[in-house]
This record gives structure tokens, C-alpha cells and sequence, in this order.
């Protein structure tokens, strides 16, 4: 009788050890299964966060080509003014000899005016798409943190279903999905805005 007793004990340790076998395989395959989405998921914000920082630096880069154009706009501006103001110091000093000024000296001026006014329009334009492409610019380099924050959350997921792998401790693999499902509703919030 007392080997029977010890074949059952062996029995029900074999099985137990089976069933906890079959308990980390199942664990396993669900934490690589998990991981692998996760580390997907990450590659495609990550993958978002450097096509909107590379549209954000073309749009400052526009910006700044537009600044400069403005720049040369008002430098133009500021030599139709001079070249009117010498048009009308030279009027003046016709005036001041007591004689009459030609009359092209006035139209001069006029002209020089006219034209300045077409040239401030062309400036002040060119500030507003430089305003715009610079706002349009911030909010891609906001919304580029936002992904790579996704990323980092993914990434520390991903990290801490390493650890469960290892361990094979369920509560850091839930741990992990709970992360990775933070960063998914990140990533689905930036992309739904």
C-alpha cells in the first residue's frame, strides 16, 4: 500500500508540473504576442513623430524664406522712400532758390509713393504666410512630442513585457498591457485630433 502512495504523489507532481508547463507556455506566447503589437505599434508612431517633425522643420524653413523676402521687401520700400525723399529735397531746394521746381520732381514723388504702397501690400502679405506657415509648423512640433511620448510609453511597455517573459510574472505582463494600451489611446487620440 505505501507504494501506491507514492505513485499517486508522483502522479499529481507530474501533472502539476505539466499544468504549470502549459501555464507558462500559454504566458509566454501571450506576452510575445502582446510585445510584438506593442513594439508594431511603436514603429508606426514612431514612424509619425518623424514624418511631422520633418513637415515642421520644412514649414519653419518656408517660414524663414518668406521672413527674408519679407526683409528685402521692406529694404525695397525703404530705398523707394529715400529716392522720394531726395526727389522732394531737391524740389525744395529749387523752392528755396526762388525758382520753380521741374515738374517731374513731383511726379517723382508720387511715383516713389505709389510704388511704396504696392511694396508695403507685397510685405505685409508675405509676413502673414510666414505667420501662418509658423503656426502651422508649433502645432506639428506639438503634435511630434505627443508621438514620441506614445513611443516612450510603448517602449517602456515593451520593456516591462521583457521582465514578465523572464520572470514569467502575469502581473508585470498585465502591468505591460495596461501601458500599452495607454499608448495606443494616445497614439489613437493623436490621430483622431
Amino acid at each position: 500500500m505505501p507504494e501506491e502512495m507514492e505513485v499517486q504523489t508522483e502522479t499529481v507532481h507530474e501533472t502539476v508540473n505539466e499544468s504549470i508547463e502549459r501555464k507558462g507556455d500559454w504566458l509566454l506566447k501571450a506576452i510575445a504576442l502582446t510585445t510584438a503589437l506593442l513594439a508594431v505599434l511603436a514603429t508606426i508612431a514612431a514612424l509619425r513623430a518623424a514624418a511631422t517633425v520633418n513637415e515642421a522643420l520644412m514649414l519653419k524653413a518656408e517660414a524663414t524664406r518668406l521672413q527674408a523676402e519679407a526683409s528685402d521687401q521692406w529694404a525695397y520700400y525703404q530705398a523707394k522712400g529715400i529716392k522720394a525723399a531726395v526727389q522732394e529735397a531737391s524740389r525744395t531746394a529749387w523752392l528755396a532758390i526762388g525758382k520753380e521746381p521741374p515738374a517731374d520732381f513731383k511726379e517723382a514723388v508720387k511715383r516713389y509713393e505709389d510704388e511704396q504702397r504696392q511694396i508695403e501690400k507685397i510685405a505685409r502679405q508675405k509676413e502673414h504666410d510666414r505667420d501662418t506657415k509658423a503656426a502651422g509648423a508649433d502645432q506639428l512640433f506639438d503634435q511630434h512630442h505627443r508621438y514620441a511620448i506614445s513611443v516612450a510609453i510603448f517602449q517602456v511597455a515593451i520593456a516591462l513585457g521583457a521582465v514578465a517573459a523572464l520572470t514569467r510574472m502575469q502581473p508585470l505582463w498585465i502591468g505591460s498591457l495596461v501601458l500599452g494600451i495607454s499608448g495606443t489611446a494616445l497614439l489613437l487620440a493623436i490621430w483622431l485630433r
